[in-house]
Order: C-alpha cells, then structure tokens, then sequence
C-alpha cells in the first residue's frame, strides 16, 4: 500500500517570527522563534553569519519545599559537529564541559541573577547550544542575548531584558563583537553585560589603560545593548505568550514577627556590627544576639511563630543594620574606614623546591603560589570548538574548604574556581614578555578566604613570577571593592575598598579590579541590584586604583624586581633554531634518538616547526649536560656557516684534494690549493686519511650546495722575499 504524504503551505504548527538586530558596522544578528523546541517555556534560534544557537528556559510552577533562593541553571555547550569536527579522546561523545563553556556560564548566569525578582523561588534551566560555529563570530559575545530572548518569549517573571556584548579598542577604534583574528590586536577587550537602563556585569583584560577609557569602552557598549534588548521587546511583542507573566507565591510572611525582630534585634546586631571585630567573633556574637531572643520568648510564641521565618527576618535585620552603619558612619565591621585597606604581609622564596613561590596574606584572606617552569612540553592543550591551540602562560586557583573553616566534600575543580584563575591569568598574562622562554605554570592555593581570595592570587601571583626570574615588565596588584547603596535615595550610597566575605554578601557589588601602577590589566564586576550608574563606577575605579597603588607599593616592599640569577632547582632553557630538514633526524625513528639524548643528557628537549624552521628547546638543571646535548643536536642538525672553523676529519683523498667530514653527516672540499701556501703536488705529501686538521668554510656552492674548504687560510702566510 503507497504511504500518502499531505503537506499543507499554510501549516499554522510553523509560525516563525524573526527580528534582526544592526550592529554599528552594518553586520547583522537574526533572532527567531516558533520553528525548533516549542515545548520550551521558551526558545530563540540566535543567527550570524554561519553562526548558529539555540537557547531554551523552562521553569517549574512551583518551588520546592524549603528553597528560598532562585535555583537557576545555565548549562551552555559547544557542539564538535558545530565545526566539522569529532571529540576528541576515546569515547566519542560530549563529555564535562570544557572551561571554556564554563567560563560563558558564569558570564549568562552573573548577568541574569540579579533580573528576577527576589521572591521567586522555582527552578529554572536555561540551555544554549552552539550548533554551527563561524570562526569569525565569537560565541560567547552572544550566549546572554539568546538566553535572555528565551526568557522574555516566555511567561516567566523577569525583570529584563537584559544582553552582552563585546567590547574591543583596536587601532583606537571601538568594535562591538569583533572576531577573534581582530582581538590580536585589541588594547581593550571588554564583556559589557547590562539592561536598558544600566549596566550590570562587566569583565574583561586590558593593555594598562585608564579608568577614563574604561568607562568609555563599557558606555560604546551599553549603546550597543540597548538595541538589543529592543530588539527582544519587539519579538516579544510579535509572539505575544509572555505578554501575562505566571502567578505564583514562593514566600509566606509574617508582618508582626517580622516587626518584633528588628524591634528587639536591631540595636543589639547595630552594637556588635560597631565593634570592629574579627570574622569568627563577630559570627558568634550574632548568632548570640539571634539565640538570645529566641530563648526570651514564651511557650505560646515558640509554637506561633515559624522557625524559618526567624532565620529569614533576623538575617534582614542584619543587614539592614551592618549596611546602615557605613552610611551612616561610614564604619565597616571589622572597624576600617570605606577606603581603608586590611594589614598586609608578605613573603616570597617560602618554599625551596618550587621554583618561585610566594606567601600573600591581606587581613584574614591568604594565598600561598608557586611558578614552575617548563619547556614547549609542558604547554595547556586547548582542543575545544571554538579555538584549539596551546597556552605557555596559565594559572591554576584551589579553593579548598578548610579556607573557610568548613568541611564539606570536595569532587571536581568547581567554576568559580574555573572562573577565579583565568581573571587572575588574564590580570597577570600581558605581563609577561613576548621573548620568555619557559612554559609558565602558576598554582594559587587559598588557605584563607575572607574576601578577595582571586585579588590576592594576583598578587601573590605577582611576586611569584619575579621570586622565579620571570622577567615580568611590570607588577600587578589586584583589589576588590563593595558597594552599599540606599534603596530609597540613590545618592545616599558607599564605596568600599578592599571588601570582607560579609561585605561581599550583604552589599550590592563585586567589582575585582585588576593593574599595575600605570593603567589596568582585567576587571570583573557582579552587581546584585538591577544596575550601576556611572557615576558609581567612576567613583568605584578612581577609589579602587589608589587601593591597588598601597598594595603595590606592599609588594615592592617585599620584592622590587624580578630575580638575576635563577635558582639552583629552576631548569635552565635553550633554545637553538635548526633547519626544517634536520626535524626527522633529530626525533629518530619512532622518536629514538630524542629520548636516547634526553636519557643520556638528563634534559628534556622538544622540537616543533615553527617559520619553516625547526624550534628546539633544551630544559635541564646541570649546564655541563646541557651543553653536551646542545652539542649533539647541533652535530646532527649541522648548519654550516661561511667563515666559521671546524675542526674535522680526513675521510678520502682525491687528487684534486680531500675530503673533510665537519660534522658526522657533512663533508667539504678542501681543494689542493687551499692545502697550503706553498705549491702542492700531491694531497698525500700533506694530508692521510684520519687526519684531524682545522679548516674555514670560505664558501658554499649555490648550486649543488657543496661546501669549500680551506687549511692554508688558517697557516701563516710566508713573507714575501725580496731580491
């Protein structure tokens, strides 16, 4: 029986609406929906050039029982099909994600926390996939507009729309998303997340620029923004589901235990939050003060009132009372001034088999790092989708938890230590110059946290580098500043340099400031209200350079420059340049040779192709045994050089001359009358085979590439004798 296939034009399950948005420089971004994932709460197809994303939202109806937070996921993945390509390892299948894919992660999800609204407590996944990748089209500059179109196609409660961009300064030109073959040559590379009506996250590294161009680059891109977020109005608009947002009640409330809480807490929490005291005493005389009311009450209130509620009302009243003592007496909680920076000690050289370490401890936040050196080997391999190549600069953050006095399970690297390492790396990366020869490895290893844990990985990362010799043109310092604003008065606000854990979770701002003295290397900025204005952000960076300006001057106190002379324990590096043809007998067959070198001169010696030239890099600690395999390697990869000496073996006779093997795999004419001055009749009246003698390379054939020797240009010349 014949299969009937019905196809009907105007089927009304297909419905697509498009919206294109117009970057400044004419390129073009299309953002549509109604084709793929329709049982999505909400989905967007994202489209430029041969670039292709599919971002979901769904979101449970209700919260689950005992959450009081917003459980939102986004999970953002590269798919190898996406460019051509298969995963690499055994199992050929998408596995973990890279760092990459978390490190865009962490940029959607720090800019769309803050847009819903406080109460609402159901779960929500958001899902963007890469399904096609253009190599000059940068993802990650896109993955927040596509979440954010899901989210307002949807009937979720959001208070977007929000969307990022990126901003890049090259040959003083502001561009929005450039490709990453312009990003070479950026001065500024900046992510700008924000709404409308402010901006909301920022991150990015820089070559040493000012607060002034900082502040340009992220306005160029909030300009760029606001059209976006338009743009997902306008489809919105054309879709219409979301136009009613869900109804929902997450947060039951009492109104008179609320009252009674700050009543007869508030003073008492003001008092403790007015003694400047440390991070564990002060946590015990708050949780007295909590303890202590709740042992006041009687029999009929303890059954009345619900447990939770305690604990949510006593914690408001607690910030409510920590946040109005700096505006009202600009005094923090471990009694410092709103530009005050903790107590400072440092140590470099703390550990002797590393080779550079250093110990920075800034008030009760602490990073003990250490530099070790490497040679080409020893590289990051990146094999994602988006970009494969190699890292010879990277750094490595653990937070482990006895950091802050817990213990809880440790399992696999977590992304905020993902994303505190690569701010510190990007912060340091610029500083290091073109011409060094080590692969560099730098572990930071928190062993307190209380507040700025990645700022003091900047500088402990810093001393670090110049206790290993790294000749790092500059030093960097990097500091965290706070944020405490009045909701009811905009202008009634406090900037707070060098912030605590407390700081960081009751105020509105992270913003992680990264430099050295003449201008900023990378920044990353969270705000947990809907926005920043301007005028903050000035404020913020102004305040936060003369902060890192009397941290620097703290390091150079410890460590002015880096290291002459290497340690004892650090490798020593070489590297020789030898020609293209020579690889193949330097590695042996099946790698042979090289490991029979590296076994015999206790070094480490990598080669790669590199200009048509082969690259080889000689990594050891005895310097006798790496000349030896210096040595070796330039006997194999002989390159002859016009006017250099050898000293060399007679390998055959001939009557016009002999032979002279200079290296084991290259031999040259030493011509009868280059024998001697005077006249020679016969070779053998002067040379024998095996002979060793010494002769100049005066010329080479460019023909036949032969090599011309000469013995007498070494010999005195007779004087002439006169009559």
């Amino acid at each position: 029986m014949p299969f009937l296939i019905f196809i009907n034009k105007e089927d009304k399950m297909i419905k697509e609406e498009k919206q294109i948005i117009t970057l400044p420089d004419g390129r073009e971004i299309t953002i549509s929906t109604g084709k793929l994932a329709k049982q999505a709460h909400g989905s967007v197809e994202l489209r430029m050039g041969n670039t292709h994303m599919l971002a979901t939202v769904v979101s449970s109806f209700e919260a689950r029982e005992g959450v009081d937070f917003l459980p939102l996921t986004v999970d953002y993945r590269e798919k190898f099909a996406a460019d051509g390509r298969f995963p690499g390892g055994f199992l050929k299948r998408e596995g973990r994600p890279t760092d990459q894919e978390i490190l865009v992660m962490r940029l959607v999800d720090r800019i769309l926390r803050p847009m819903f609204p406080s109460d609402y407590h159901a779960e929500v996944q958001i899902m963007i996939s890469l399904n096609s990748h253009d190599p000059n089209v940068k993802p990650d500059a896109l993955a927040a507009l596509a979440a954010s179109t899901a989210i307002a196609l949807s009937d979720i409660p959001f208070n977007g729309p929000i969307s990022e961009c990126r901003v890049a300064r090259i040959d003083g030109s502001f561009i929005i998303n450039p490709s990453s073959a312009e990003l070479v040559n950026a001065d500024i590379d900046l992510m700008v997340g924000a709404s409308a009506d402010s901006v909301a996250m920022v991150e990015g590294e820089m070559s040493e620029v000012s607060e002034a161009e900082m502040i340009e680059a992220i306005k160029i891109g909030h300009e760029a923004i606001k059209v976006q977020c338009a743009a997902q109005l306008e489809l919105a608009a054309k879709v219409g589901v979301s136009a009613d947002k869900r109804e929902y009640c997450h947060e039951n409330h009492d109104a008179d235990l609320k009252a009674k809480i700050k009543a007869d807490t508030y003073d008492a929490i003001y008092a403790v939050a007015n003694e400047g005291l440390g991070k564990d005493e002060r946590s015990v005389k708050f949780k007295a003060v909590k303890t202590d009311w709740i042992a006041g009450l009687s029999e009929n209130e303890v059954e009345k009132y619900d447990s939770k509620l305690i604990g949510v009302y006593y914690h408001d009243v607690e910030k409510e009372a920590i946040r109005n003592l700096v505006l009202a007496e600009g005094k923090r909680l471990d009694g410092r001034a709103t530009t005050e920076i903790r107590p400072i000690w440092c140590e470099v050289d703390y550990l002797y088999s590393p080779h550079g370490s250093a110990l920075f401890t800034r008030g009760e936040t602490q990073s003990l790092t250490t530099v070790t050196l490497g040679s080409a080997t020893d590289v990051n391999r990146l094999d994602g989708v988006t970009h494969q190549g190699h890292e010879s600069f990277y750094l490595h953050y653990n937070f482990p938890p006895f950091s802050t006095g817990e213990a809880r399970m440790k399992f696999n690297v977590s992304r905020r230590e993902i994303g505190h390492g690569n701010l510190a790396q990007r912060a340091l990366k610029k500083m290091i110059p073109a011409d060094n020869p080590y692969t560099v490895r730098i572990v930071s290893d928190i062993l307190e946290s209380n507040g700025s844990s990645s700022m003091a990985t900047v500088c402990a990362g810093t001393m670090a580098l110049m206790d290993a010799g790294i000749k790092i043109q500059k030093p960097v310092s990097g500091i965290a500043m706070g944020l405490i604003s009045d909701e009811k008065d905009p202008n009634n606000y406090a900037v707070l340099s060098d912030i605590l854990g407390d700081e960081d979770h009751l105020g509105d701002m992270d913003f992680k400031i990264c430099g050295t003295a003449d201008g900023i290397t990378a920044c990353q900025m969270d705000i947990k209200v809907q926005g920043l204005s301007y005028e903050i952000l000035d404020k913020a960076l102004n305040q936060a350079r003369e902060g890192r300006l009397h941290i620097l001057g703290k390091i150079i106190e410890t460590i002015a420059e880096p290291r002459v002379q290497l340690k004892p324990q650090t490798p020593k590096i070489v590297v020789l340049k030898v020609p293209k043809s020579t690889i193949g007998g330097i590695i042996g067959p099946g790698g042979k040779i090289i490991q029979e070198l590296q076994a015999s001169t206790e070094t480490k010696i990598s080669i790669e192709e590199i200009d048509n030239m082969g690259v080889v890099e000689i990594l050891g600690t005895d310097q006798e045994k790496i000349d030896l395999a210096v040595e070796q390697i330039k006997s194999i990869a002989f390159m002859p050089e016009i006017g250099a000496i050898y000293k060399g073996k007679v390998k055959s006779i001939m009557p016009y001359g002999a032979f002279i093997g200079i290296s084991p795999n290259t031999d040259g004419l030493v011509h009868i009358s280059e024998l001697a001055w005077e006249r020679v009749d016969n070779v053998e009246d002067v040379l024998k085979e095996g002979d060793t003698i010494e002769v100049k390379l005066i010329a080479i054939d460019e023909r036949s590439g032969k090599l011309k020797l000469s013995r007498k240009v070494l010999l005195p010349k007779p004087e002439k004798q006169t009559k």
